[in-house]
């Protein structure tokens, strides 16, 4: 059986989680815990990120190399397109989900649990990534405040009117790319999870996120679909039980 090494607020662990569902793979999740559990994968792929994904004897990390593996081993259904037009498309909007956007998004995020207490507390009880949770539990209270003002200066325009461009086509086209669910769809749902938490993050966490982001009426549009899209692959799992 596959077996998906992550941690579980990981916007790349959601985003393998959710090709796996889409592909309707049996896998087991293991649960890294951060400091001795990265040492077990460091051991077992070479570097301490997660996600990393196991097949018998293959050892796949790095969220985008871990989903063209699953695609090569179990095409239906087709996530990158064959269409050379549609498959530009759809890696270019994973790159950009992958770069511009989950920088954006973990700065908007950091941003917002630094002035949130009660997100701040349910992030650090909720498997946020290594990095993230030493950040922020390491910093004095005094400093959130100057930290704050700080990742303010960071320019949050350009992710907005992005997101907005989005929320604009979802509102038209079910899909991004084409007439059916993509990789491109699957990308961007996943770093919208840093923005506001889905279902999926568990009662603590689900529909806390970011002012500005998960409070703005003008990406309703595109929340609603991610969440209908997570439902869509939660459907397909319990389908398959």
């Amino acid at each position: 059986m596959l077996e998906l090494n992550q941690f579980r607020q990981s916007s790349f662990c959601l985003k393998v989680r959710m090709v796996l569902a889409a592909k309707r793979l049996d896998y087991k999740e293991i649960e890294i815990t951060p400091g001795l559990g990265q040492v077990a994968i460091f051991r077992l792929s070479g570097q301490r990120q997660v996600p990393v994904l196991v097949d018998g004897d293959q050892v796949i990390s790095d969220s985008s190399v871990i989903i063209q593996y699953i695609e090569k081993l179990y095409p239906d259904p087709i996530l990158i397109p064959d269409d050379p037009k549609e498959k530009a498309l759809v890696h270019l909007i994973e790159n950009w989900a992958d770069t511009s956007m989950a920088k954006s998004a973990r700065i908007a995020l950091i941003k917002s649990a630094a002035r949130d207490p009660h997100l701040r507390d349910a992030l650090l009880t909720n498997g946020v990534t290594e990095q993230f949770r030493i950040l922020i539990s390491s910093l004095p209270s005094q400093f959130l405040g100057s930290l704050s003002s700080f990742i303010n200066q960071s320019n949050g325009a350009d992710l907005l009117s992005n997101l907005e461009k989005l929320s604009n086509s979802v509102s038209i086209n079910q899909f991004l790319i084409g007439n059916s669910m993509s990789l491109a769809d699957i990308a961007i749902a996943a770093q919208l999870s840093l923005l506001k938490f889905p279902k999926s993050s568990g009662p603590q966490l689900a529909g806390l996120g970011c002012p500005g982001f998960s409070d703005n009426n003008r990406l309703a549009a595109l929340f609603d679909w991610r969440d209908q899209l997570e439902d869509r692959l939660m459907e397909l799992n319990s389908s398959q039980d």
